[in-house]
């Protein structure tokens, strides 16, 4: 499987000039949850004004990963609701994974996970995706069929998601993008081989502590190259182009499923195997002040 490699960050200051919302205030919102994060503790409520659009979202996004500690080597991928996209006008969203949260995981070993006790926290089975080589840095145009050239390989996965405010994805999708799109790192399975010649759906299933709580069947290759060609194009519109060695989560399968500090889950994905992971309590992080 290709490794994960470092992504360095690109200066993004002058990318959203202009844009609505763009203040002093998006800066303390990004501040509130990256020194919550940093010190692995929970936050009572939303910290300022819910971002009302998504240039301020992403503002707020790229402020927190400039101030980040740590390698951005990849990002997740979620939907946005029907019920939300009259206010944000995009099928979906990313938010950043770093290099400290990636655990690559062999048949039978339990990656353990951190998740902020207080906060939200939750598995999602998902497929993810290698990036073969760095994309051009001013295309936005990406289709699934132009992305799939730029694929290095394809694999079952994890998202763990885990915020400092347990109601997060209550306030909607802007919330959720200003704090690091709700994710709070990435387990890495077994490669999926023939996902180029697949024509039937794959069946997964979520276990929690032995209980099934979530099953679902999603298209490959289709469905990842749809989330991957998003993200190919948003990533760019953020000044951020996909490099080669990024990895991406290209969004849930079995449904978003809670999980507490303890608790171990198996999420099965049919002939190509199972991932184990356990949730652990969040440490400050990189010699963060407690």
């Amino acid at each position: 499987m290709t490794p994960v490699s470092y992504i360095q960050p690109h200066k993004i200051k002058t990318v959203y000039s202009g844009g609505a919302g763009l203040n002093d205030s998006n800066a303390g919102i990004a501040g509130h949850f990256t020194s919550a994060r940093l010190q692995g503790v929970s936050i009572p409520s939303y910290p300022g004004t819910v971002p009302a659009d998504l240039a301020t979202a992403y503002q707020v996004q790229q402020l927190a990963i400039e101030r980040w500690p740590d390698r951005l080597v990849g990002w997740k991928v979620a939907r946005i609701g029907p019920q939300s996209q009259s206010q944000y006008p995009e099928p979906r969203l990313i938010g950043p994974v770093f290099a400290r949260n990636v655990h690559v995981v062999a048949p039978g070993q339990v990656a353990e996970c951190p998740v902020i006790p207080g906060g939200f926290a939750a598995v999602e089975a998902e497929v993810g995706l290698y990036v073969r080589a760095d994309a051009p840095p001013g295309k936005t145009d990406w289709t699934p069929a132009e992305a799939a050239e730029l694929v290095a390989s394809l694999c079952i996965g994890v998202e763990v998601a885990s915020s400092p405010l347990a109601t997060l994805n209550d306030h909607g999708p802007g919330a959720v993008i200003s704090d690091f799109g709700n994710n709070w790192g990435v387990v890495i399975g077994a490669t999926i081989t023939d996902w180029r010649t697949r024509t039937t759906g794959l069946d997964v299933e979520t276990f929690i502590d032995g209980r099934s709580v979530g099953k679902g069947t999603i298209a490959i290759p289709q469905t990842p190259l749809e989330a991957f060609a998003f993200a190919l194009n948003k990533a760019a519109q953020l000044g951020r182009p996909l490099r080669a060695g990024a990895y991406l989560s290209t969004g849930m399968i079995t449904g978003v499923h809670d999980i507490r500090v303890g608790e171990h889950s198996r999420l099965v994905f049919g002939e190509y195997g199972e991932i184990q992971c356990r949730a652990v309590a969040a440490q400050p992080y990189l010699g963060a002040a407690k």
